[in-house]
């Protein structure tokens, strides 16, 4: 752990350990650190995600869950 002095805004940082249910605010500065690097993670992941289905790599897998389902049905 680093230590570092920062100027915050006191009113967004109340603010944001009200929103997180944080009582400190190295709890709360290190929660939203965390937060952010978590929700950049899951967006870099979706946009993979997207890139690998506009190239076609999930079609055969959705073909195969379409014929299951319709099976499904057909044998209800």
């Amino acid at each position: 752990m680093s230590m570092t002095n920062v100027d915050l805004d006191d009113d967004v940082l109340a603010e944001a350990m009200r929103l997180m249910g944080t009582r400190t605010k190295k709890d709360t500065i290190n929660g939203a650190l965390l937060d952010y690097v978590q929700r950049i993670k899951r967006l870099q992941a979706l946009e993979e995600l997207g890139r690998r289905a506009a190239q076609g790599e999930f079609d055969d897998a959705i073909k195969a869950y379409e014929a299951r389902k319709r099976a499904w049905r057909g044998a209800a």
